[in-house]
């Protein structure tokens, strides 16, 4: 995702799954121009057991609208290879960036959080229920993100023009729920860089775990 006078242009959608691969896309598309990295992951987990404080300020605004995130710590399974993952960033030159300001040159990596995202985003009572269910309720949650993101990130700020993948009839509906996450990501990392604490909301610290979510727009 690139930004140009228009506003963002979605410069490619890959579905990548060694992280081998990951990274050397994410080098290739970085180049050596400013970037943000969005993952949705922890990239920062000090604590050996609990949940980290970014992850309880976030449940506390975000659980009545069914969007709360999973505890984080060390003794989780995924623990090691998230982690491994954001080494792996930092030595390209990916720093942590929740304390990065607007606009700022470099490169950095972010937490993010796509429920979260979406009802600010989106001004949501509930969150956009595509993660679990019976294949045709998932299927018709995935398509109704699929139309908010068609509909309201070309007109947001920054303006995103993009296409998606359309939602299989029949089959696997990871890869193009995988898809369609991975440009939420992106469009927060955006939405980060350009706009930094003004326009979004840091729950956490560099040091202790972080993640960034794009505020609600106020009316």
């Amino acid at each position: 995702m690139g930004l140009g006078e228009g506003g963002l242009r979605l410069r490619d959608v890959s579905r990548l799954q060694g992280t081998d691969q990951i990274l050397r896309w994410v080098e290739s598309q970085a180049g050596t121009e400013s970037a943000v990295a969005g993952v949705d992951a922890p990239l920062v987990i000090p604590n050996a057991g609990g949940i980290r404080d970014a992850e309880r300020e976030l449940n506390g605004d975000f659980r009545r609208f069914h969007a709360g995130c999973h505890a984080a710590n060390l003794g989780r399974p995924f623990a090691q290879n998230v982690l491994a993952f954001s080494e792996r960033l930092a030595a390209l030159g990916f720093a942590h960036g929740a304390e990065m300001a607007a606009r700022q040159e470099g490169r950095f990596q972010i937490e993010v959080h796509p429920h979260a995202a979406t009802v600010n985003l989106f001004d949501l009572a509930r969150i956009v229920k595509y993660k679990r269910g019976r294949r045709g309720e998932r299927a018709k949650e995935l398509g109704r993100l699929r139309r908010l993101m068609l509909s309201r990130l070309p007109s947001s700020d920054p303006p995103l023009a993009l296409r998606l993948p359309r939602i299989p009839a029949a089959g696997n509906l990871k890869p193009v729920e995988d898809q369609i996450d991975a440009v939420l990501c992106a469009y927060v990392a955006a939405h980060w860089w350009l706009w930094g604490a003004g326009r979004n909301r840091v729950y956490g610290r560099n040091s202790a775990g972080y993640i960034v979510v794009p505020a609600r727009r106020t009316r």
